[in-house]
């Protein structure tokens, strides 16, 4: 049985306290059609519930920390103190659509060894409310699924391999560049899945669920706790340059150990046939 430190169960606590106002509203999905505020404000409304539930409970336990979150922005803490990274409702459009796909992602950032800017990510937790999964990692200390040790799958071949990705849609990314990567992967392997959550997508690649994942242009919020997991899994998060940035965001490509090389050969055989 593992020994959670204080801060994961410090973010645990806030994630369920918060997942439990999301499995609320999301029982009330299927009644937005006739509500005066519409299905946008109420997701909206809901995002921001959580979040602000989420900031409460960490700020009460880390009073002098600082804040980097999708809704609320960037809030600065004492000087020298690490900061929440903090993705209230990822999969908010399969929130809207009443899918059971979405999570609570939260990380935690160190201040850079110089003191300048920010550095490594070395505590994590991503939280899915419908299921009551709860995925969190610490640096140098093993990636968990609650009580039970997760790692990256061993399988090798692209054939077997299962990857997941996140498609460009109305006014983000890049369609063409990920219709390449796709035609380029796509024939390679025994499956490509979307289910649009990148911190569950993360999750489940360190859980052994997918062997890869790829997506671009996205945000800290979105990847950060996921790197992490992944990392202590046993697993590989790079961006397409074959670099590995603390938060891989504008491009990740994450994999196991015998899939990552391959997959990223892919990815730059159809980044330099797009030129």
């Amino acid at each position: 049985m593992p020994i959670k430190a204080g801060l994961i169960t410090v973010m645990e606590r806030a994630a369920r306290k918060a997942g439990q106002r999301l499995r609320r509203d999301f029982s009330e999905v299927e009644h937005l059609q006739i509500s005066k505020k519409g299905p946008a404000d109420f997701v909206s409304k809901a995002d921001q519930k959580s979040e602000r539930t989420i900031y409460d409970e960490l700020l009460y336990a880390r009073p002098d920390w600082g804040f980097l979150m999708e809704e609320g922005g960037e809030i600065e803490g004492a000087e020298g103190k690490s900061r929440f990274i903090i993705d209230p409702l990822d999969g908010t459009s399969n929130f809207l659509h009443g899918i059971p796909h979405f999570a609570i992602s939260i990380a935690v950032q160190d201040r850079a060894r110089d003191g300048n800017g920010w550095g490594d990510i070395y505590a994590c937790l991503v939280y899915q409310p419908l299921t009551d999964e709860s995925f969190w990692a610490e640096r140098n200390k093993g990636a968990w699924l609650g009580e039970k040790r997760i790692r990256v799958s061993a399988r090798r071949e692209m054939n077997e391999a299962l990857i997941a990705t996140g498609m460009p849609y109305k006014g983000h990314g890049d369609f063409d560049q990920w219709s390449g990567i796709f035609d380029h992967v796509g024939p390679k392997v025994a499956g490509i899945r979307r289910f649009g959550a990148a911190s569950l997508d993360m999750a489940w690649l360190a859980a052994g669920r997918y062997d890869g994942f790829w997506e671009t242009d996205l945000s800290p919020w979105d990847t950060a706790a996921g790197c992490l997991l992944v990392r202590e899994a046993g697993g590989f998060v790079t961006d397409f340059k074959g670099r590995s940035p603390d938060i891989a965001d504008k491009q990740v490509l994450a994999a196991n150990q015998g899939i990552h090389s391959k997959l990223h050969k892919l990815i730059v055989e159809a980044e330099r046939q797009a030129r």
